[in-house]
């Protein structure tokens, strides 16, 4: 039986995203949340955060859909905008919340991880819609697959911590598996685009290895 690649691997995100919302976010519909208590003085940047980073998030996975893309190119190219939007208010807020958490004690290394996520984001993305917009549809997909990757680092890195419990260790293995994901992300994003290849290329490596070589002779056995 074939495995639709992608439709796993949507499957695991859509997993992941569930369980991240409800273990790390849904302090965000419950007023009386004690979270709140941490996130009260800047609850007014976090909502636009929240809600934008709900956009891209939700928008997103149906951008790699080739059925919708085909059918509805009006609504592929409006969803696609308001992904973009999305991004240029979630990255900058994220990383100014970081930032103003410092007051609270919150570490400056982890602001510096948030400004280069933001960076990391925004930049696949601008590339993504410019080449859109340039109408290179190829290398817009590597890109925005690439800027999927990397917003998609808000979701692995707090599912990794949450499953294993890492989240209870303390901010440097925090910091270290966020970055962790930082890092992968991108190199990922490059196998996803060019999976069939690896996966064709290692498939010949492997017809190679195990047929005969046409051009040495078999040898008999010697007759006794």
């Amino acid at each position: 039986m074939k495995v639709d690649a992608k439709r796993v691997v949507f499957t695991a995100i859509t997993i992941a995203t569930i369980y991240v919302l409800w273990h790390n976010e849904r302090f965000v519909v419950q007023a009386d949340h004690p979270a709140w208590q941490r996130y009260e003085s800047f609850k007014w940047w976090l909502l636009p955060h929240a809600v934008f980073g709900s956009i891209v998030l939700l928008f997103a996975p149906f951008q790699f859909s080739n059925w919708l893309r085909q059918r509805f190119t009006k609504t592929h190219r409006m969803m696609g905008r308001m992904y973009v939007l999305g991004v240029y208010v979630l990255a900058p807020t994220g990383a100014y919340i970081q930032y103003y958490q410092e007051r609270g004690g919150g570490p400056r290394s982890f602001t510096i991880l948030a400004i280069v996520d933001a960076a990391l984001l925004i930049g696949t993305t601008t590339l993504a819609g410019f080449f859109a917009f340039k109408r290179k549809i190829a290398q817009h997909r590597q890109w925005a697959t690439r800027s999927y990757a990397v917003a998609l680092v808000f979701i692995g890195g707090r599912f990794f911590l949450g499953v294993t419990g890492a989240e209870t260790l303390g901010v440097e293995i925090v910091q270290a598996v966020i970055w962790t994901c930082l890092v992968a992300a991108v190199p990922l994003a490059d196998v996803a685009l060019h999976w069939y290849d690896i996966r064709a290329a290692l498939s010949k490596s492997s017809k190679r290895v195990t047929a005969p070589n046409p051009s040495v002779p078999e040898r008999l056995p010697r007759a006794a």
